[in-house]
């Protein structure tokens, strides 16, 4: 199962990433990690791994990117991926698409052509899930990523904008045929819980998020997220559901 993780910016999608991967990966699955932000820099120190080499420059770089994704054809599969580009912990691996590092480079749709790519011919086994940490907003959607994957999960944060975009990604993901999940995150009391259940298609709800200060401090010191946070394991159960579901 391919899964994709979107929202706003600073609304908790990678920390969102990071905790189900390791939620996932602790009841047997094989994980494969896809950062697919090219302005994030710290998804590899959430993991507790170093930084991979980026996926780009197995195909050469930027610059002949879309050509060489037009190329990819032939079905790929998590064995087979280039272990120069990957780092692995506990049933983990990362594998990151690439970044914006000069000033004057160009936008990121090259690589984002690529991830359009890879997601569709990347095949996965029964026991093998594909979370997906995006940029911010819904600029992928214009280079079709999420062709390739199975689940949309909206990360919502409590603010106005944070709504809104979840509710464009959800027609988003009608245009496309995809099912679209909401998390809410950093949920500090009822009140703010309340308001948001008002504000969103609650049949879309799969889990909440508590507001976590160990979360705060462990990114805001660049450390593994190595903590059990309530919610994560409802998202994790949901999509072992779907995925049996569909076997």
């Amino acid at each position: 199962m391919k899964i994709l993780i979107c929202g706003k910016g600073g609304c908790g999608k990678s920390a969102i990433a990071t905790l189900l991967a390791k939620e996932m990966a602790a009841r047997g699955n094989k994980i494969l990690v896809v950062d697919n932000d090219e302005s994030n820099i710290g998804l590899h120190s959430r993991l507790g791994m170093e930084k991979p080499e980026d996926f780009m420059n197995y195909f050469g770089g930027k610059k002949v990117l879309f050509e060489k994704a037009r190329e990819l054809k032939d079905t790929w599969r998590l064995d087979n991926l280039p272990i120069d580009y990957l780092t692995e912990k506990d049933n983990i691996r990362l594998l990151s698409m690439g970044k914006i590092y000069q000033f004057g480079e160009g936008c990121a749709c090259p690589i984002n052509a690529l991830s359009s790519k890879f997601l569709e011919i990347l095949e996965l086994a029964k026991d093998e899930f594909l979370i997906a940490d995006t940029d911010a907003g819904i600029e992928h959607f214009g280079r079709g990523v999420e062709k390739g994957i199975d689940i949309l999960l909206v990360v919502i944060d409590p603010s106005r904008e944070s709504v809104l975009l979840a509710e464009k990604i959800a027609g988003l993901g009608r245009e496309v045929d995809k099912p679209v999940y909401y998390i809410l995150n950093r949920i500090a009391d009822q009140e703010t819980e309340g308001l948001l259940r008002n504000a969103i298609d609650g049949d879309r709800l799969i889990a909440i998020i508590p507001e976590s200060k160990e979360i705060y401090l462990s990114g805001l010191t660049g450390n593994e997220f190595d903590m059990d946070v309530n919610g994560i394991s409802d998202i994790a159960d949901m999509l072992e559901s779907k995925k049996k579901a569909s076997v």
